[in-house]
């Protein structure tokens, strides 16, 4: 499947003869993989008799052998999927059975992508980047400390470096282009928080989705949407990690202070009224901005409150 979706992922016309040749299959088992393309994958084929088979819209794929030579460099094992129930599941999985950190899983689709507090994330095949880095941290909890935020960062500056210059940060790890979403982050632990740990660090960054193509229940737009062109995931994951890398050294050695001011320059909703919600409660208040860990600091009626925890969802009070 993967090597007939190389062969179409230019968006041209390539008759059946001719994907045959190029897999080493009859012309009717290639009619069959293209039938599984659209009725698996959910991926739209244009049927042109006499000039053969093209996407509906280009795409990219991973390139596993291209993207190793990079990981290699930064000392990060890589690992590339074709399908996967949640990559940051996949990550948890491999730790598990005693994979080494530092490593990366990338996916082609999720089957279950995972959100924060529980949500789906929305995982079309060979459209986004579904990325989790895995990494052992010691030093107890203050090596935690403001670390989505600090993630954040990384993925922000990456979007900025491939043309999304308008995306800025909001609190506590989700990355937004003029009020839409455009990636989030997924932070789980295993091991003890206070001596050795693992952390995987999941990231979804909409890529190539267009509008009306999957429904999403909030305000979402992606890299092609802002550009106007077909994004390189390869590139995007190769620019990705290096900006993890130097923002995850950053913590490593200055602590979340030290990349506090940054944060907070590219805080989107600094100064706005927003709503909090903690579960069952509804905390409504004016955003100050974050601590020294990371904590959110709330303006509630007239006093300063401050506020961490990965259950914890912000909205602007109009949205609330």
């Amino acid at each position: 499947m993967n090597s007939l979706l190389k062969v179409l992922q230019d968006g041209r016309f390539h008759s059946g003869q001719e994907l045959g040749s190029a897999l080493g299959i009859s012309r009717s088992a290639v009619w069959k993989h293209l039938q599984r393309l659209e009725a698996s994958l959910g991926i739209q084929l244009h049927k042109v008799p006499g000039r053969g088979y093209r996407l509906a819209e280009p795409i990219s794929l991973l390139d596993r052998e291209e993207l190793e030579l990079e990981f290699e460099q930064l000392g990060w094992a890589l690992r590339v999927l074709e399908n996967t129930d949640s990559t940051n599941a996949e990550a948890l999985r491999l730790l598990s059975l005693g994979s080494p950190p530092p490593f990366v899983v990338l996916a082609e689709t999720q089957t279950s992508g995972r959100g924060r507090r529980g949500r789906e994330w929305v995982s079309p095949p060979a459209q986004n980047l579904y990325y989790t880095l895995a990494l052992t941290i010691t030093g107890g909890p203050q090596r935690l400390s403001g670390l989505s935020l600090v993630v954040g960062l990384a993925v922000m500056h990456a979007l900025r470096q491939l043309g999304v210059e308008r995306a800025g940060v909001k609190w506590p790890n989700d990355i937004y282009v003029d009020g839409k979403k455009i990636a989030g982050i997924l932070l789980e632990l295993t091991g003890d928080p206070a001596d050795v740990c693992h952390v995987v660090i999941g990231v979804g960054i909409n890529v190539n989705m267009i509008a009306d193509a999957v429904e999403i229940g909030q305000a979402w737009t992606s890299m092609r949407v802002e550009s106007g062109n077909l994004v390189d995931r390869n590139e995007l994951a190769r620019v990705l990690s290096r900006s993890l890398q130097h923002y995850l050294n950053r913590h490593t050695d200055e602590g979340f202070s030290g990349l506090r001011a940054e944060w907070e320059s590219n805080n989107i909703w600094r100064g706005q009224r927003c709503c909090l919600s903690t579960g069952s409660q509804h905390i409504k208040g004016l955003v100050l901005g974050v601590d020294e860990q990371g904590a959110l600091r709330l303006m509630v009626d007239g006093q300063e409150s401050r506020f961490s925890g990965g259950e914890l969802s912000l909205r602007l009070d109009h949205d609330s």
